[in-house]
């Protein structure tokens, strides 16, 4: 049964149609993903189906009593008040014949019952909350109406992974329609069993999963494109007939000549699609073996420890995954390993030749009153950047914006305009048009499409620097990241091998360990008293570091004994004073170098 109907309708922003003649039927109880490139028209689709924006053509047809509620994209600046307060917004107004005093018995218990689910505090200030929890409380805003249809416009942005499973879940039980915009696949193929692909102004609707779509999508755009070279063949002929001269002016060609103005003119409004950003990352000079080591790190804020004991070596090459819960400090960890913020306890030390780009996940790099050019230009028309053969190259700025899909026009509007996606796309090309080794990026796949994610991951694997990398993105940490972070809110910080899926396993298989541990230890016998308490084991990162030492001693050994047997040669002592003393103090690093690393080797091997 359809709940709303969308019938040819139009929608322009002065530029080409973003909606050309769509007509759609949503029914009641569907799950459906809204998919399409930046731009190309899902939250203004979304918007007309809310009626917060009318169609320019066409009719949207709503079912009688039918209520539509929508999470935002963006959490409102001026937004103000109680918990409670704000949630009870989202309420449909009472109607004039209900009881009062049983209708607000009702409606408490529903507000406490979303605000219960969310794990929201009903006193707490909307002002003071993180980005993350202002999203939860304007989910429940939209909940708490029980729409008949519910829209989520980037609904896992800048909520930490227990958030998003827990919505997953909730979503799957919900008894109204949802239709969801999302980069977040896994989100997307756990939810959705329709989806909807909004391209060059027309709506294409499939009836699957989103992994099946992605199967028929590709073989679509290949029957599409066998279709357009036919098409452009027929055309390029065509146009060889008309230019031989009188015999085409005939009567009897007169039709042959209808077509071909017909044919032009379907070639003329004929909408490419577009095409894929072409992110890359100047890579700098090489840093040293050694990027970032952490030992016994500690820092609070107002009283309280949010990285407590922490301890890490990050070496060249390592791509390292950071999640948590909001709040727990994964931006402030990442901070302290670059040196913007000083730690209260432990050392951190950086290793040589460091080239950091560094993505802020609140985009305060961008200035909205700038145009795109003038932001990532900088006052210059042309960028440096990466030449595809390990140096750099002068670019003109337009020519290097259209790289991330910014067209000449787009480049000269204010970055205030742009939509979150443009705004990831732009603080991109901002941040990649620098030379860099190692990539420090908080939330980068925030608002981005699908396409422009999977190209990011592609580029992220490939890097030959290091990365490090904040996110919620399941699948995204487990396509690039070979290590994780675990900040657990409580100031510990656990590492564990591999992407999300894996850290899951170890987590799992650890929890059940210390829950028999647990049990054994509650059991009044002399044998669980006198149990010794577990020896660590080495991280991830440390049994790495075991396993590359022998070769690193090796190496050291060899390059002293290559340089004791150079100055044994009696003709050694005759180069110059700058060469003896150059060998002399090369040849006492080479010792303290080793013998730190027999030290270390000492230290992890009797751990392990």
């Amino acid at each position: 049964m359809s709940v709303l109907s969308l019938r040819d309708v139009h929608f322009a922003y002065g530029g080409p149609q973003l909606l050309d003649g769509v007509s759609l039927e949503i029914g009641r109880g569907e799950r459906i993903g809204l998919v399409g490139r930046n731009g190309a028209g899902k939250s203004t689709l979304m918007a007309i189906v809310e009626g917060k924006i009318a169609p320019d053509d066409g009719a949207v047809l709503r079912g009688p009593g039918v209520r539509v509620a929508k999470l935002v994209q963006d959490v409102p600046q001026d937004m103000a008040g109680p918990i409670e307060a704000i949630v009870r917004r989202g309420l449909p107004k009472p109607n004039s014949g209900d009881a009062g005093d049983d209708a607000d018995w009702q409606t408490q218990a529903v507000v406490d019952k979303v605000l219960s689910r969310l794990g929201l505090d009903a006193a707490a200030e909307f002002a003071t909350l993180s980005s993350g929890m202002k999203r939860r409380v304007l989910l429940a805003q939209a909940l708490v109406g029980e729409p008949d249809v519910l829209l989520l416009d980037e609904p896992t942005n800048h909520l930490d992974i227990v958030s998003i499973a827990w919505l997953e879940k909730f979503l799957k039980g919900y008894a109204g329609t949802v239709m969801v915009i999302t980069h977040d696949r896994r989100f997307l193929q756990a939810l959705c069993d329709r989806i909807l692909e909004v391209d060059r102004g027309r709506l294409f609707d499939w009836t699957c999963d989103y992994a099946t779509f992605l199967k028929r999508k590709e073989a679509a755009l290949a029957a599409e494109e066998a279709e357009q070279k036919l098409f452009d063949k027929r055309l390029a002929e065509e146009e060889v007939w008309i230019r031989q001269g009188i015999k085409a002016r005939r009567t009897r060609n007169e039709g042959r000549v209808r077509a071909l103005k017909k044919m032009r003119e379907e070639r003329r409004q004929r909408r490419d699609k577009l095409g894929t950003a072409a992110i890359a990352v100047g890579e700098a000079e090489r840093s040293g073996r050694l990027v970032l080591e952490a030992k016994d790190v500690t820092y609070a804020v107002g009283g309280r420890t949010l990285i407590d004991g922490f301890s890490t070596l990050v070496t060249r090459g390592d791509k390292l995954g950071v999640i948590g819960p909001n709040g727990a400090g994964k931006s402030t960890l990442l901070k302290l390993l670059l040196g913007e913020l000083s730690p209260d306890a432990g050392t951190i030390r950086h290793g040589t030749n460091l080239a950091i780009a560094y993505f802020d996940q609140l985009r305060v790099q961008i200035d909205d009153e700038k145009s795109i050019a003038e932001n990532v230009g900088e006052g210059s028309d042309r960028v440096m950047v990466d030449d595809g053969k390990g140096g750099r190259a002068s670019k003109h700025i337009y020519g290097y914006l259209q790289d991330f899909l910014f067209t000449p026009e787009q480049s000269r509007q204010p970055a205030g305009s742009l939509s979150g996606g443009e705004r990831n796309r732009l603080l991109l090309a901002k941040l990649f048009k620098q030379a860099a080794n190692l990539l420090v990026l908080d939330e980068p796949t925030n608002d981005l499409d699908l396409e422009t994610l999977e190209l990011l991951e592609e580029l992220l694997v490939n890097f030959g620097g290091t990365v490090l990398v904040v996110s919620h993105d399941r699948a995204f940490l487990n396509n690039v990241v070979a290590a994780t972070l675990a900040v657990e809110g409580d100031g510990t910080v656990r590492e564990y091998a591999g992407g999300y899926d894996d850290y899951l396993r170890q987590k799992e298989a650890a929890d059940a360990r210390d829950a028999s541990s647990d049990a054994a230890a509650a059991q009044p016998t002399s044998a669980a008293k006198a149990k010794p308490a577990r020896p660590r084991k080495l991280s991830f990162r440390e049994q790495k570091e075991l396993e590359e030492l022998p070769a690193t001693l090796e190496r050291l050994e060899a390059e002293q004994e290559a340089l004791q047997t150079a100055m044994a040669d009696p003709g050694y002592f005759k180069q110059s004073p700058e060469t003896l003393a150059a060998d002399g103090q090369r040849m006492k690093d080479l010792a303290e170098q080793l013998a730190t690393a027999y030290a270390r080797w000492e230290e992890l091997e009797a751990i392990a």
